[in-house]
């Protein structure tokens, strides 16, 4: 009798881990115990150089592991789709296996997550889980003692990398204003508020949650030195305490 065919391989999970903004004490529970049982482990990293991601949770990743770089250019324009595509085939050939895969993100993974690229990808062919984490902009409230949102209060998220007039459009809309991914967009944001006689009401973090975290008013800060990991709080309203 012919040999009875194998049976494929059940697919493994995807699990997108929010690993937060750099705290390793910030990583939940349940992200902690999906990291070490799965035999997989991806993150995004620079050309050359470590990966932030994978720096988070060094310490509890266990012997054996196999682990996937996803080399990324870093440059002002995004990563080109066939970066992604490459590597989203790569995650695919690990699931094929029957392997589950801890795919790393910074933050939450579908806040700015670089998840987002994958789960285009791969959402509808596998099974995916997403965990959050704790994201950029509630570190930088933390850090700040700034209220994000109370009662009817309305916060607008706004990336800098916008154009002045449409980073004045939403900054009109709301009580409450996070503008994400300073970098080399800072003076521009500078001159938007200054403009809108928010500078002096705003404040600045950077690296929020590391040994390094620096918080300072906005105007008091040098545009030549704001790291893409920084962002500002703005509260248009209410008198409340900050730091």
């Amino acid at each position: 009798m012919p040999n009875a065919a194998r049976p494929a391989a059940i697919p493994g999970r995807l699990f997108g881990l929010g690993v937060g903004p750099g705290d390793p004490e910030l990583l939940t529970l349940k992200a902690l115990r999906l990291l070490r049982a799965a035999p997989v482990v991806a993150y995004l990293a620079p050309e050359q150089g470590d990966s932030f991601a994978r720096s988070i949770v060094a310490r509890w990743l266990v012997a054996g592991q196999r682990e996937i770089a996803i080399r990324v250019p870093m440059q002002p324009k995004p990563p080109s789709a066939g970066i992604y595509d490459a590597a989203a085939a790569e995650l695919a050939t690990e699931l094929d296996r029957g392997n589950d895969v801890a795919l790393l993100c910074q933050g939450d993974p579908l806040f700015y997550g670089s998840f987002i690229h994958f789960f285009t990808r791969l959402a509808g062919r596998y099974r995916i889980e997403i965990v959050p984490g704790v994201a950029s902009i509630t570190a930088c409230a933390a850090a700040t003692s700034i209220p994000l949102v109370a009662r009817d209060e309305a916060l607008a998220v706004i990336p800098a990398t916008l154009d002045e007039a449409e980073i004045a459009s939403r900054l009109g809309d709301s009580d409450v204003a996070a503008i994400v991914k300073l970098g080399r967009h800072f003076s521009k944001v500078r001159r938007v508020l200054r403009e809108l006689g928010l500078a002096d009401s705003a404040r600045y973090i950077e690296r929020a949650t590391l040994p390094n975290q620096r918080v300072a008013p906005f105007a008091c800060v040098d545009a030549g030195h704001v790291p893409y990991f920084s962002m500002t709080l703005i509260r248009r309203r209410g008198g409340i305490r900050t730091k």
